[in-house]
């Protein structure tokens, strides 16, 4: 048999091991939601239960991506959220469960890319009893923030 050194088959493998790469780096290279967030506000006081949102990475985590608590000291705490990958788009909200003490809530993620000088990227999270808190809804969040982005993420589910 004769060896592939013709120039469409060399081209062919090469193309192939690219496209592998990339589908192994899955959703977290795409996804606009993965990576380092930190509160906005930075002067705002956290309730006890509020403090794990402060800074939080979202990374990949199995087929679906997480949200980890980052404490003060970098030290990574725990998995506040959980939502599937193929959802992880710019697109739509993200709507799932979080957690809010021991207790789990509603959780509703939206993703904003604003020009610099309105604010650059942003995540928008709001925690609570329904999905909907709009400013005529019955459901008031328990807990709402505006983070921007700090890097990449380092904290991991456990």
């Amino acid at each position: 048999m004769k060896s592939l050194s013709h120039r469409l088959a060399v081209m062919s493998i090469a193309a192939a091991a690219i496209i592998g790469s990339a589908a192994q780096a899955g959703p977290a290279a795409t996804s606009p939601y993965y990576g380092r967030w930190v509160s906005s506000d930075s002067d705002r006081s956290f309730s006890a239960r509020g403090r794990d949102y402060r800074t939080v990475d979202i990374a990949p985590c199995g087929n679906d991506f997480c949200g980890v608590s980052v404490g003060a000291n970098g030290q990574c705490g725990p998995v506040l959220f959980r939502f599937l990958a193929k959802r992880a788009n710019a697109d739509d909200a993200l709507r799932g469960h979080g957690k809010w003490g021991r207790d789990q809530k509603n959780v509703v993620i939206y993703y904003f890319d604003y020009e610099q000088d309105q604010g650059g990227k942003q995540l928008e999270l709001y925690l609570g009893k329904g999905y909907d808190f709009g400013e005529r809804s019955d459901n008031m969040p328990s807990f709402h923030t505006i983070y921007a982005p700090k890097g990449k993420a380092v904290c991991k589910a456990r």
